[in-house]
């Protein structure tokens, strides 16, 4: 079965670049992937590893779980059972979608999350009850916002198939990537966090820092499929390097880019990148 999105909520998912990224891995790799190694550096919610075992079955594709996603994905039954409980509550107090959550609904909605005996997830609870772009990792953080009626109408699907077939590993990126990057059939499909901007969404808050962000660049060549934002100076980066002849430029001389526009609310809007070179 292939995804279209992430089973469970995650920022940053790239769910929108999927056919452009089907795109680039047909016509740039043949034979269904047969001999060639596809590292998710970044895996955040494994679609990208996903979609690149469904494009090219025959590849290696490896899905550096850094964020522990497949945590989530092993409790749906308990998170589903979570969002029956918080639903039906929601509609008890008849609180209309998007309504702010009263102090006394507050309450109650947190009893339930207390008394729950199952897997707790937090992404997942910050995605009913918070409103789009706040994001917390811990529920003392959850309890400290204020609520609204966020929640998903219907149970989330099963993940079966999700990962069928990708290896699955923890590791930071700088110490996984040196063991593949000397081999020319290894792709390497980059989602970084933006240097820069707030880390709260990530596990941990100083994960990905400038100091993190040289580190990769410093060992990144082509093949490389890189995700990045004008959220982020990415883009300015690689001119600056390529245009001083910087250390390795050559690495990125002539890439390659499918931007599309992007709209976090009627005032945030901004453009992400696809930069690739083969």
């Amino acid at each position: 079965m292939h995804y279209s999105q992430a089973p469970l909520p995650f920022t940053g998912q790239k769910r929108n670049f999927l056919k452009y990224f089907q795109q680039v891995l047909k016509e740039n790799i043949s034979n269904q992937g047969q001999g060639w190694t596809i590292i998710d550096a970044f895996g955040g919610s494994g679609l990208l590893a996903h979609t690149a075992k469904q494009t090219l079955p025959k590849a290696r594709v490896i899905y550096n779980d850094f964020d522990g996603y497949t945590e989530r994905l092993a409790h749906i039954d308990d998170t589903n059972r979570l969002r029956d409980l918080i639903h039906n509550h929601l509609n008890d107090l008849n609180i209309p979608k998007n309504q702010g959550l009263t102090p006394q609904g507050k309450a109650e909605i947190e009893a339930i999350i207390h008394d729950f005996d199952g897997y707790k997830d937090v992404i997942s609870l910050g995605s009913w009850l918070l409103f789009s772009g706040r994001q917390v990792n811990q529920l003392s953080d959850l309890f400290n916002q204020n609520w609204y009626r966020k929640i998903r109408e219907t149970p989330y699907p099963s993940a079966v198939g999700y990962l069928d077939d990708v290896e699955i590993v923890r590791r930071n990126a700088h110490e996984l990537l040196p063991d593949f990057v000397d081999s020319p059939r290894v792709l390497l499909v980059l989602d970084p966090p933006y240097v820069c901007t707030e880390q709260g969404s990530y596990r941990q808050d100083d994960y990905f820092g400038m100091v993190q962000f040289l580190r990769l660049m410093s060992v990144v060549r082509p093949p490389f499929v890189f995700f990045s934002s004008t959220r982020s100076e990415f883009l300015a980066y690689l001119d600056f390097v390529i245009e001083t002849k910087q250390a390795g430029w050559e690495r990125f001389a002539d890439y390659l880019k499918i931007s599309i526009h992007t709209s976090l609310n009627k005032q945030a809007r901004y453009e992400d990148n696809l930069v690739f070179k083969f």
